[in-house]
């Protein structure tokens, strides 16, 4: 989408075999392309981010335009890129040609694939709408692509073309998942995201939706393919909303040395990874252990740089296996377990819980969590929290500890979080304490803390003459608790907050 370039848009340079033009209307026959442009809408968002860094409000609202486009007219479903409508506060859908922009609504986003659905409810939009039929098939390497969308540098719609340069599992930088793409040759521009991109006969083989820095490479960009657009819509008609794509919930190291399968009593012919850690809320921890040599999932044997056999010629990462499962299915597994093969099911896949989460939209309640007790704001960790403190570079600029955690540390259980002291108010009680600011808390009192609620009852539920909050580094903040509480309304009205905890945490002790 346009405003606030994302990281991985890139300025249009127009190599030799690209073709761009800016279509107006009746100028041109563009029938001879082959491929509905009418069924291609510009979507425009206003966007209501919250504040991570100040998270009882939100950042100044942000306007951006994207690409959409119908895939079922009967249904009235438009579809586009999740981070084309992220934090929308606000959804306008615009047809090709029309000067009228029509109010939508998101009906589900699926943050993962970087996908999301939209209806229009005004009849008016829907008259004569041509829909695009999403191929079914995988594209072969060196295919034609034409790419439809409405990116910056024009208003009206863009048609550029392209080849298939390579389709493997990539990054899908929206929520870090693990997914199939396919990387084309034509630049992706800001506008272009959640535009078609079709093949010769017409059909839509992908949403663009992300593009290489232009510091580090040119004319690449890459595609969601309609395999995974395909998943992403047969969850929602299966499940009646958006569960997401299944992972394995291990890490795994390669086995290409000789000498490290020996060692695990490998056969000459048996191929597979090492399994290093299974993460405690993933399905898998039910049935795998450290040490586990994983050869097969569903049958199909991994190689050991951790591949399977995609199409002639092509591997790509096993992941892609799992990801193409739904939650609730059940999975095979073939393991080394101590030099003996066994056979090992996983009766229902499950999401596993992140420890520090990458992004905040799935909750009930979607945005940050927080509670204030004399000036002291203790909010969740989180990626976002993480880049507002710290910037877009913040694995190099934050804390150790607190990087370390993001990438490295796993939760225990389900209901785990790492709370953090984000910040400390000014205020007489907290003079000499304002240098305790992002420091994790560990316990309150002698009770270690399992996440923010319960830290907030915890609080709540202090007797004693003073409140004791054990943070890391064995730094310790101790307040009188009659006074503490005294002073929160005062802190409260002195620095503008409109409430002293987030409105789900309201909800649970209201309930309660």
């Amino acid at each position: 989408h346009t405003s606030n370039n994302p990281p991985n848009a890139m300025p249009q340079k127009k190599s030799k075999g690209t073709l761009n033009r800016q279509v107006s209307g009746e100028d041109e026959d563009l029938s001879a392309l082959g491929v509905p442009l009418d069924a291609v809408v510009k979507i425009w968002c206003v966007h209501s981010i919250p504040n991570f860094s100040l998270p009882w409000q939100r950042r100044r609202q942000e306007r951006s335009t994207g690409s959409g486009f119908c895939i079922d007219a009967e249904r009235r479903v438009l579809i586009t890129n999740a981070h084309c409508v992220e934090w929308h506060a606000q959804v306008k859908a615009q047809r090709r040609g029309s000067d009228v922009k029509h109010l939508a609504k998101v009906l589900s986003v699926g943050w993962e694939c970087d996908a999301a659905v939209l209806t229009v409810e005004n009849d008016e939009f829907w008259e004569g709408l041509q829909q695009v039929k999403l191929s079914q098939k995988l594209p072969h390497l060196e295919e034609d692509v034409l790419c439809v969308g409405f990116p910056i540098g024009g208003d009206t719609i863009s048609v550029t073309s392209g080849v298939i340069s390579r389709i493997e599992v990539t990054t899908y930088t929206q929520a870090s998942a693990e997914l199939l793409g396919i990387q084309i040759d034509a630049a992706i521009n800001s506008g272009n995201s959640g535009g078609p991109a079709f093949n010769r006969n017409g059909e839509c083989v992908g949403i663009a939706f992300q593009s290489m820095n232009a510091d580090e490479a040119e004319n690449i960009g890459y595609v969601i393919p309609s395999l995974v657009v395909t998943h992403f819509l047969k969850d929602l008609l299966t499940h009646g909303k958006y569960t997401g794509f299944p992972t394995l919930g291990v890490e795994t190291q390669t086995m290409e040395n000789s000498q490290l399968r020996e060692s695990f009593g490998m056969s000459d012919k048996q191929k597979g990874v090492l399994i290093n850690r299974v993460t405690p809320t993933s399905a898998a921890a039910e049935v795998l252990k450290a040490n586990d040599v994983l050869l097969a999932f569903d049958g199909e044997p991994i190689g050991n740089d951790g591949t399977i056999r995609f199409r002639k010629h092509e591997r790509v990462m096993y992941s892609w296996l799992v990801a193409q499962k739904f939650f609730g299915e059940k999975a095979t597994l073939t393991v080394l377990r101590e030099g003996k093969e066994l056979e090992l099911e996983i009766p229902s896949l499950y999401p596993e819980v992140p420890l520090v989460p990458v992004h905040l939209f799935n909750k009930p309640v979607p945005g940050p969590s927080y509670f204030i007790v004399a000036g002291l704001v203790f909010t969740v960790l989180s990626e976002p929290l993480l880049e507002s403190e710290f910037g877009s570079d913040w694995e190099h600029k934050a804390p150790v500890e607190m990087v370390k955690s993001a990438i490295q540390s796993r939760a225990d259980s389900r209901d785990q979080q790492l709370v953090l002291l984000t910040q400390v108010l000014a205020h007489e009680l907290t003079m000499g304490y304002d240098h305790l600011e992002n420091m994790q808390l560990i316990a309150v009192g002698d009770v270690p803390v399992l996440n923010l609620r319960h830290a907030m009852e915890l609080t709540e539920a202090c007797e004693g003459p003073y409140l004791r909050f054990n943070l890391q580094q064995n730094q310790v903040l101790i307040l009188r608790a009659a006074e503490a509480r005294k002073a929160t309304a005062e802190i409260l009205v002195k620095h503008g907050i409109p409430q002293e905890r987030s409105p789900d945490l309201i909800e649970d002790s209201g309930s309660k």
